[in-house]
């Protein structure tokens, strides 16, 4: 049993196995085999686990009946079966729930560390946008002004270098701000993959599409469809976990409606937002000349956008 025991942790089906030939031999240790089994079932993670245990499982009761059915004045064959499953397949199972919970909740807090580091770096794209772009436009117009006034040759040309890296400059603010925003940025066709690691996460997710679907010329309307997916399916999971998402994709002659639906949860959520993140989601869809709309109801919450499907509408919408 102390062998057993200091197996549980390193090798923890074959103390499962030997907690079964010593339950077989001694008929006692059962304490032992229910440790065993619910720690043998929390860490099965392959097929080839699973046929192991089956197998050792059949070759116990196989055993055990016969042993049974041998030993006169023994009990009934259906209690020891009885026995097996109250002592073997119980823990089993109830190991493997566990372990999956907590698989569960592993990927749920990963997708939305995802979500949230996004958040983040869209945050400092932005700052760095607003308060550096505005500081050096300032500095080139102050520049440009200097450089029309009375000042000597030597200085106006010293001036005019001035403004000149001012703008080049905020143009290369400008280009590493793209690039914080849209380096490796998931497109459209990014949502069945985005779909099926929500799925891996253990939630339920149907994605419908109707229509003929085009490519979309536009990588910020591209690039905003995804993340009005990635938006709903994380408020989805975050405020109602385990409810059914449907995500929809309706191409129109001139659009692309995305929209998220899920059933709203009837138990209050754990915490409440700011709502930061669907503020964000708006002016990116905005920002793509597109626009968003959030129903919340009292039975669902539903996300939609429409999103121009070529970059000359969306300049005209905004």
């Amino acid at each position: 049993m102390a062998l057993t025991t200091a197996l549980m942790g390193r090798v923890p089906f074959a103390a499962f196995f030997v907690s079964l030939v010593l339950a077989l031999l001694t008929g006692a240790s059962l304490a032992l085999l229910v440790c065993t089994g619910c720690n043998a079932g929390h860490r099965i993670s392959a097929r080839r686990d699973v046929v192991v245990t089956a197998c050792a499982l059949c070759a116990y009761v196989c055993v055990l009946l016969l042993a049974v059915q041998r030993s006169p004045g023994a009990e009934e064959p259906w209690i020891s079966l009885a026995r097996v499953v109250v002592l073997t397949v119980l823990p089993l199972l109830a190991g493997r729930y566990v372990a999956q919970q907590r698989e569960h909740m592993r990927r749920e807090r990963a997708l939305i560390a995802e979500q949230e580091r996004l958040r983040e770096r869209l945050r400092i794209a932005h700052d760095m946008h607003d308060s550096l772009g505005h500081l050096l436009s300032l500095v080139s117009v102050q520049a440009a002004a200097l450089q029309v006034g009375p000042l000597p040759p030597g200085r106006r040309r010293a001036v005019g270098g001035l403004a000149d890296t001012a703008r080049a400059a905020a143009a290369e603010l400008h280009e590493v701000v793209n690039a914080l925003r849209d380096h490796d940025a998931p497109r459209v066709d990014d949502i069945d993959e985005l779909v099926a690691r929500t799925r891996a996460a253990g939630a339920t997710v149907t994605i419908g599409t109707s229509g003929e679907a085009v490519p979309l010329t536009d990588p910020k309307a591209s690039h905003a469809a995804y993340r009005v997916v990635q938006e709903g399916l994380t408020n989805a999971v975050k405020h109602a976990p385990g409810a059914p998402i449907t995500v929809s994709l309706d191409w129109q002659p001139d659009a692309l409606l995305v929209s998220v639906t899920n059933p709203v949860s009837r138990r209050p959520p754990s915490s409440a937002g700011d709502g930061s993140g669907l503020r964000g989601l708006t002016e990116r869809v905005a920002a793509a000349g597109g626009l968003l709309r959030v129903h919340p109801g009292p039975r669902e919450f539903h996300v939609v956008a429409m999103l121009p499907l070529a970059p000359a509408l969306a300049g005209a919408a905004t």
